[in-house]
């Protein structure tokens, strides 16, 4: 049967198990064992099954929606919204129907609970006997909760759920239905006041409102891709209905209040608007179609009455349409937000209406992200801070002992014939490890995540740009004077001041560091061959000096030095020492204990406050006060290393001046020294390349929301565009209705004109007209005969018949037919009883 309301349709899904991500995120993410939620994990799919199969119009349904969305608003708390499960919903909207898709989001499960909760208010409302007052009283509640339940997932739910809205739920398709239930329900507080007798002038008001919303809902809805053009056209038939039933109310209250010619204009007015309704016809269901014929009947009736006794007798000007007094609003819909799902405080609980709230004793997720914060500026304090700057200075070290071709000169002399041992021990190490293929390995690693860091990275920048294209052709359609927003970098100055610092402070240095790792690599690879190699290899490449002795002052300088060099040795192994106890000091660093502390001292304080990693800064810095005698500990060692750096320069100068002359152990002094050299380069590409893996990795975490929050802010801009055109639109058009008014009433006063400067006719004067209608006569003289008390022969004439229009009540009889009772009536002719 055709309606002249629409319902939302639901959106269908598939079965998921719910539980089962929640107890492995759970599992993998948390310290606390699953099987202490045991009962919860149970109780949400208990929940999402009573709330996805509640698709018929039945108020059990209700509390099954509401309390599922609310449990999902409360836990969205405890768990990020990618918890591994994947949700797939159909679109209730569009020409894909058929076509599902599917999210790993809790925020998509939420929104699409939410889209069925408000389908099943208004599919209510439609249910319900809207023929009397409670019936249409209810329907206009539910129809204020629908938008209520609307306007929340526009505002709260779509812009926090990090991916693309579903098409069906994009901001347009949400405003066009929201309004439309706002209209709708005040479509019902409209009929109520007709069926009880309320004022004209009250009701005028009313239907003005419900041609606003509908004619909102029709602009909305042509802006998005999903409502269908039987919908649009509904909603623009029913803007014009409305209209036109706002002014024939208004036309009724200038009747009781004798402004005639204002009355006429207001039913030429409401004609004007049931024509355009009816433009619609051909595209609108029989219900509407037929509401708007009937109202046409009843304002053409009415204005051929209104215009003869205008013209006959009352003959008032009649004002154009721009003269007239735009009518008032009166709104009794209002969209309600459900309390229950934006603040579940209210609905959960010992108190609440759907009792205890899931997963009460997990660690709220925002306590996690406070522990992985502290965790990253402690790993940030003890390793670049700390750590690197011991390395740094062993570096330093290091690099002053090549300068003095050491240890390769001493160990030379010491021992002229084979291989060092200290050599031999360096080439073991490097043959364990498989050195070149795993430098080779390492550099594949970190090429593939700076490939990840730089395509996301790049996919931020394009978003950017778009958005930039976009906002330069809407200025460049609209005019710098209308289009007035804030151009795309002053709107987002922090993205792209990001975008500056991760190419010019992360991406560029790290390019630069990852050239400087392969040139040391191509620099070292071919000796670095020979230590990978067997000894054989070594002993081909170090040639043996001849054997001689050492004089004794060469040998006691050798001495020293070898002294001075076993200091640095120990100086270096004192380092390593010092920099694992120092990372086993950072990694036993558990601040979850003290985080959970702080969290139940902010719950018992504060039970309403949402906890956020922010409230843990002032924590975090007093914790971190226990690394102070660390740095203190790197000023030492800098100290101490200048001290040994001074010995090792005197300490060499003097072997050197003692050996001044000898070159027996020249070639072999260069040999060793370069396998020394070759040595150390290895070492640091490894530490290099294990530094970039780490940078990446981290760097990945930065780019990745730099993406999203590029992708957000050209939704929020499109969506802002949008309701920018549409306000232009709108206003374009009353521009364009205005002139052209404007322009009708100039030739309406032209030709007006003409006919009274027009000679009269030169006839016997007319006989005096009567009313055809009902008048507020004066008040008569006791005694004296009245025209208006008509002429009565015998008994009195029956009262016409109560109740107006049986057909619909909302638009009573025809002016011609508001008789008194006892008065003649010309077209009954003369009667006798």
């Amino acid at each position: 049967m055709a309606s002249n309301i629409l319902p939302i349709p639901f959106r269908r899904t598939h079965a998921v198990l719910l539980s089962d991500a929640l107890k492995q995120y759970i599992s993998n993410k948390y310290d606390q064992h699953p099987d202490m939620f045991k009962h919860d994990l149970e109780a949400i799919d208990t929940l999402r099954v009573d709330a996805v199969t509640s698709l018929e119009a039945h108020t059990s349904g209700i509390r099954k929606l509401a309390a599922y969305a609310a449990q999902l608003v409360w836990i969205g708390g405890k768990f990020p919204i990618d918890i591994g499960a994947e949700f797939t919903w159909y679109p209730a909207l569009g020409f894909n129907t058929q076509s599902p898709e599917s999210q790993n989001n809790i925020r998509f499960e939420l929104a699409n609970i939410l889209f069925n909760l408000a389908a099943l208010y208004s599919q209510l409302a439609v249910s319900l006997n809207r023929t009397t007052p409670d019936g249409l009283k209810a329907a206009n509640n539910y129809f204020c909760q629908s938008a209520g339940v609307l306007g929340y997932l526009r505002t709260e739910v779509i812009p926090d759920l990090r991916s693309t809205p579903p098409e069906d739920m994009d901001m347009m398709t949400l405003e066009c239905l929201e309004q439309l239930m706002l209209a709708q329900a005040q479509e019902c507080s409209w009929s109520m006041a007709i069926k009880k007798g309320y004022k004209d002038a009250l009701i005028a008001k009313l239907a003005a409102k419900v041609s606003d919303f509908y004619d909102q809902s029709a602009e909305f809805g042509t802006r998005s891709d999903i409502i269908s053009t039987e919908w649009i056209h509904h909603m623009t038939a029913k803007h014009h209905h409305f209209a036109a039933a706002a002014q024939y109310r208004a036309a009724w209250d200038c009747l009781e209040k004798h402004k005639y010619g204002e009355e006429v204009a207001r039913l030429r007015d409401s004609l004007a608007c049931a024509n355009e309704g009816l433009k619609e016809g051909r595209w609108i269901n029989k219900a509407v179609l037929g509401d708007l014929n009937q109202l046409k009947m009843k304002v053409s009736e009415d204005l051929r009455t209104a215009e003869k006794d205008n013209d006959i007798i009352y003959l008032n000007p009649i004002p154009a349409k721009s003269e007239l007094k735009t009518l008032d609003r009166a709104g009794m819909a209002i969209a309600r937000k459900p309390t229950e799902i934006s603040d579940p405080s209210t609905s959960l609980g010992d108190r609440g209406a759907f009792g205890q709230p899931l997963f009460a004793k997990l660690v709220p997720y925002a306590v996690h992200v406070a522990a992985s914060i502290y965790a990253e500026r402690k790993d940030r304090l003890v390793n670049n801070t700390i750590i690197d700057e011991l390395e740094a200075l062993t570096n330093k070290l290091r690099e002053l002992l090549q300068s003095f071709n050491l240890p390769g000169s001493l160990q030379a002399l010491e021992k002229p014939l084979g291989l060092p041992l200290s050599l031999t021990s360096h080439a073991e190490e490097v043959r364990q490890q498989q050195g070149i293929h795993k430098i080779r390995r390492a550099m594949h690693d970190v090429e593939t995540l700076k490939a990840n860091d730089i395509a996301m990275y790049q996919e931020g920048m394009e978003l950017l740009r778009l958005e930039a294209s976009e906002d330069e052709k809407a200025m460049t359609k609209h005019g710098t004077e209308r289009w007035t927003r804030p151009s795309s970098h002053q709107a987002g100055a922090k993205l792209y001041q990001q975008q500056a610092l991760i190419g010019e402070q992360y991406l560029k240095p790290a390019n630069d560091n990852d050239d400087s790792v392969k040139s040391k690599f191509r620099e070292c690879e071919p000796i670095l061959r020979i230590l990978d190699g067997s000894d054989r290899d070594l002993e081909e490449y170090v040639p043996s000096s001849r054997t001689a002795v050492m004089p004794p002052k060469v040998e006691r300088e050798a001495s020293n030095l070898r002294n001075v060099l076993n200091e640095v040795h120990r100086m270096e192994s004192r380092r390593r020492r010092k920099a694992e106890t120092l990372r086993e000091k950072a990694k036993s660093d558990d601040i979850n204990p003290v985080l959970l502390a702080e969290t139940a001292r902010l719950e018992r304080e504060f039970p309403m406050q949402k906890i956020e990693a922010a409230h843990f800064e002032e924590l975090f810095e007093k914790r971190l006060q226990r690394y102070d005698d660390d740095r203190v500990m790197v000023s030492d060692e800098q100290e101490e290393q200048e001290h040994i750096s001074a010995q090792l320069k005197e300490a060499n100068s003097a072997f050197v001046a003692a050996r001044r002359g000898d070159t027996s152990t020249k070639e072999r002094e260069q040999a060793l020294q370069r396998l020394e050299n070759t040595y150390i380069k290895y070492k640091e590409i490894v530490s290099n390349l294990d530094q970039g893996r780490k940078f990446y990795n981290e760097l990945s975490k930065i780019v990745t929301r730099f993406r999203d929050e590029c992708r957000a802010f050209r939704y929020q801009r499109r969506v802002e565009a949008g309701q920018i055109q549409t306000d232009l639109s709108n206003a374009m058009s009353s521009l364009n209705i205005a002139q052209n008014n404007h322009l009708q009433e100039q030739k309406q006063r032209e030709t007006l004109r003409a006919q009274y400067s027009a000679k009269a006719p030169t006839k016997d004067p007319m006989t005096a007209p009567v009313a055809t209608r009902a008048l507020v006569p004066p008040p008569p003289t006791p005694g004296m005969w009245t025209p208006q008390l008509g002429i009565k022969f015998g008994g009195a004439v029956p009262p016409p018949a109560q109740g107006g229009n049986t057909h619909n009540p909302a638009y009573p009889n025809t002016r011609a037919g508001q008789m008194r009772a006892g008065q003649w009536d010309a077209n009954q002719g003369v009667r006798f009883s």
